[in-house]
C-alpha cells in the first residue's frame, strides 16, 4: 500500500485552498472569537472591555453578530451588528480605494530624424491628451544610418516639442541619449 489517504485532484484542491484562503481574511465572528476578554464598541463609540462570553450574550440578545473588527489589538475589537451588512461594507470600502489609486502610466510617444512640423503639433496634442489623464509622456527621437551623423538636429527638434509643452508639463527627465534614440520624460503640472 502506497498511500494511506485519499488523493484529492488538483482543481478541487485549488479550489479548497482558495477558499481557506478566503476564509482567513474574512473577519471572526461569534464562536470563532476564542479570546478570554475583548473591547465592545457601541454604537455610540463607547468602548468597554468585558468577557467575550458576556459581549457575545449581548450580541445573541439583540439577535445580532458579533464581529472581530480590530484582531491585532490589545484585546481585540470587537462591534456587535450583521455580519452580512459588516462585509457588504467592507467590500464596497476596499472598491472604493482601488478605485482611487489608479495607476500612472508611462505614455510612449515616437517621432523620427525627419517628421514634419504638422506632424509634430499633432504629436504634442497627443501628449496633452495623456496630461490631462494624469499620464507621464515619454518622447522617443530615433536615428538610423546617415542620421546619426546629425545627432543635434535631433536634440533640437525634441527640444522644439518639449518647449511647445512647457504649459502643460514639467520635464521629469531632460533628454538623455540611449543607443541610437533620444529619450525625454514630461509629467502633468501639478
Amino acid at each position: 500500500m502506497l498511500f494511506a489517504f485519499p488523493l484529492i485532484p488538483l482543481r478541487q484542491r485549488q479550489r479548497f485552498d482558495s477558499h481557506r484562503k478566503e476564509q482567513e481574511r474574512r473577519p471572526r465572528v461569534n464562536d470563532q472569537i476564542r479570546v478570554p476578554e475583548v473591547m465592545l464598541v457601541d454604537e455610540e463609540g463607547v468602548t468597554e472591555v468585558l468577557p467575550t462570553a458576556a459581549a457575545l450574550e449581548r450580541a445573541r440578545s439583540r439577535e445580532l453578530d458579533l464581529i472581530e473588527v480590530s484582531p491585532k489589538a490589545q484585546p481585540p475589537v470587537v462591534k456587535i451588528g450583521e455580519f452580512g451588512h459588516y462585509l457588504y461594507q467592507l467590500q464596497k470600502k476596499e472598491k472604493k480605494q482601488r478605485s482611487h489609486s489608479k495607476q500612472v502610466e508611462v505614455k510612449m510617444l515616437r517621432f523620427g530624424f525627419r517628421t514634419e512640423k504638422h506632424d509634430l503639433d499633432r504629436l504634442a496634442d497627443r501628449a496633452r491628451e495623456f496630461l490631462a489623464e494624469r499620464h507621464l509622456v515619454k518622447f522617443n527621437v530615433r536615428l538610423r544610418g546617415r542620421e546619426l551623423a546629425n545627432k543635434e538636429y535631433a536634440v533640437q527638434k525634441l527640444r522644439s516639442v518639449l518647449a511647445g509643452l512647457k504649459d502643460d508639463a514639467e520635464v521629469e527627465q531632460d533628454i538623455t541619449r540611449q543607443g541610437t534614440q533620444f529619450i525625454a520624460i514630461v509629467r502633468p503640472k501639478r
